[in-house]
């Protein structure tokens, strides 16, 4: 037990081991009743520590920023049990708590104790957007919200299951708080079937391996995790790398949020300092120290991509996050627009690692999701009066990095999930889409271009809808690195009447009312460039006007300076 595993075996288990979290995800997607989950991949599984709750395992195509949350959520989750009996063999617990579990409160956590001869040998997680889960507007990304109260129901860790059966009258409690109780049951149904797949998963890998070899297999794995970070702090030259960023507002006053990190490198450790941080607000764009810390835990993922993925990534690190910030906020302050946040939180250590190494960071990507939601009644025949939310997100541009162009189109980068098609949007809502194009000119110029964003243009064609929009960079285009310019700032228009319309906030509006053929229009921005504009190649620059992603005559300007 003491001697370390060989390479092939613990590769092996690896492989293994992330296959159950794989597994997990898949059974979740492909039984999920709401979109954002089925066709986006909003949701992740993973495997926890016994005794830490630490990351041990995840899959590799759930939410990296749900896979750092989570260990919070599973932490949280266990100091709610330890009083009520404790973790229990065929239990499951589940809570939308943002502040000590992280994230918001459309996500839903279930955590489920996996016992081995009647020993808790770890525990297993899901977490999953949920479409609709009650507050103040339909899909819950409320901009004006200035309590918890105002976006989502608010479930504590509770036991969803007991003893193996499903718990009537929570699942009642949570149908009584959505506007969909078909999508919360069918979502909640594919988490539950996802858990207990993982479980027969585990126990047959276990069974074939071992239990005590497996357990000293994700020792191991987190072990690696810390070398090989520690390998790559030391790398980059000791010192002190500082670089702030903005949030258009917080959706209540039109005053900006400043998020600050001054970064020390200091041989193998790493200090993040987010210190000079704006204090938390009033609107919704709080986050929760557990969910900032799983932000700097996807960003480092992105500068160092060869680390395993469990809570070595951490283990070098060390972090200042004083209360009360804007990424430290406490009840009740709203976190709906969490993505926002943690998303510019890995906009500025990006660009604090460019000033350490500019060719292993990238230009600073588009920054928002910008959360849309469209929501009404049906009043075709044979549905009329029937309740139906659109609730999306959108993809932008990322930035050049060393080694080329940016991706244009792309999602954010604290997820792999993807865009849902418009195909799968227009057959499940009153809407059509008359333009889903890329934007031209929105990415940074640089010796490596920033990906472009994208053009998305919706029409309504039901009788009348409510619609609302969260977003960002409307104010502050994102930044490029190594002499790289910047993207293009985020747009968002209404159409009212004929006439097109902008919101107060730049980028956050709620109550915009739509008649049958009225528009919104989205023009997200592009990312970042990288290096110097004059080092771009000729040929690509022909390139880029060949194919409309830069308009020709500002091209030729720029080719005449």
């Amino acid at each position: 037990m003491n001697d370390a595993l060989d390479p092939v075996t613990l590769a092996v288990l690896r492989g293994r081991l992330e296959q159950v979290a794989d597994e997990m995800d898949a059974t979740l997607y492909r039984s999920a009743f709401n979109p954002i989950i089925a066709e986006a991949h909003d949701a992740c599984h993973g495997l926890y520590d016994a005794v830490s709750g630490d990351t041990l395992v995840q899959g590799k195509s759930g939410l990296p920023v749900f896979v750092g949350a989570m260990a919070f959520a599973v932490r949280m989750t266990a100091a709610a049990a330890a009083p009520r009996g404790g973790m229990v063999d065929g239990d499951i617990w589940i809570s939308n708590d943002a502040y000590d579990g992280g994230t918001h409160a459309n996500d839903f956590k279930l955590v489920r104790p996996f016992f081995r001869s009647g020993k808790l040998y770890c525990y297993m997680a899901s977490a999953a957007h949920w479409h609709d889960v009650g507050g103040a507007v339909p899909g819950n990304y409320n901009p004006a919200a200035t309590e918890c109260w105002q976006e989502a129901v608010q479930i504590p860790p509770v036991r969803i299951v007991r003893g193996g059966e499903l718990d009537a009258d929570v699942l009642a409690i949570l149908r009584a708080n959505t506007r969909l109780p078909e999508s919360l049951w069918g979502d909640l149904n594919g988490q539950l079937a996802a858990l207990e797949l993982g479980t027969k998963r585990l126990h047959g890998l276990l069974d074939e391996y071992g239990d005590a070899l497996v357990l000293q297999a994700m020792g191991e794995l987190r072990s690696r995790a810390l070398k090989l970070m520690r390998a790559h702090i030391a790398s980059l030259p000791d010192g002190r790398y500082s670089f702030e960023d903005l949030l258009d507002n917080d959706g209540i006053t039109s005053e900006p949020l400043t998020i600050a990190l001054d970064m020390t490198v200091a041989g193998e450790r790493l200090l993040l300092d987010f210190s000079r941080s704006s204090p938390q607000c009033a609107g919704p764009v709080n986050i929760s120290r557990a969910t900032a810390v799983a932000a700097c835990y996807v960003a480092l993922k992105h500068l160092f991509p060869d680390v395993p993925a469990n809570a070595g990534v951490l283990d070098a690190v060390d972090f200042e996050i004083p209360d009360r910030l804007v990424i430290s906020a406490e009840r009740p302050r709203p976190m709906g627009g969490y993505t926002e946040t943690i998303l510019r939180m890995i906009d500025v250590i990006f660009s604090a690692a460019a000033q350490a190494d500019p060719a292993r960071a990238v230009a600073q990507a588009y920054g928002t999701i910008n959360a849309l939601s469209i929501a009404g009644h049906r009043s075709d025949a044979g549905r009329e009066g029937q309740r139906w939310v659109m609730f999306s997100f959108f993809g932008g541009g990322h930035g050049g990095h060393s080694g080329g162009d940016g991706l244009s189109h792309g999602n954010a980068p604290i997820s792999t999930a993807t865009i849902p098609p418009l195909e799968i949007l227009e057959a499940a809502y009153p809407v059509r889409f008359t333009e889903w194009s890329l934007r031209a000119d929105s990415g940074g110029d640089g010796q490596f271009r920033g990906g472009l964003g994208a053009v998305y243009e919706i029409e309504l064609l039901e009788k009348d809808a409510e619609v609302f929009v969260f977003g960002e960079r409307g104010s502050s285009p994102p930044k490029g690195i190594a002499g790289g310019g910047a993207g293009a700032l985020n747009v968002f228009r209404y159409e009212n009447e004929g006439a097109w319309h902008v919101p107060p906030m730049v980028s956050k509006m709620r109550g915009i009312r739509l008649a049958r053929g009225e528009r919104v229009r989205l023009e997200t921005p592009g990312g970042g460039g990288w290096g110097d504009a004059a080092e771009r190649r000729p040929d690509q620059r022909a390139q880029d006007r060949a194919m409309g992603y830069v308009s020709v005559e500002p091209a030729k300007k720029k080719d005449q300076q």
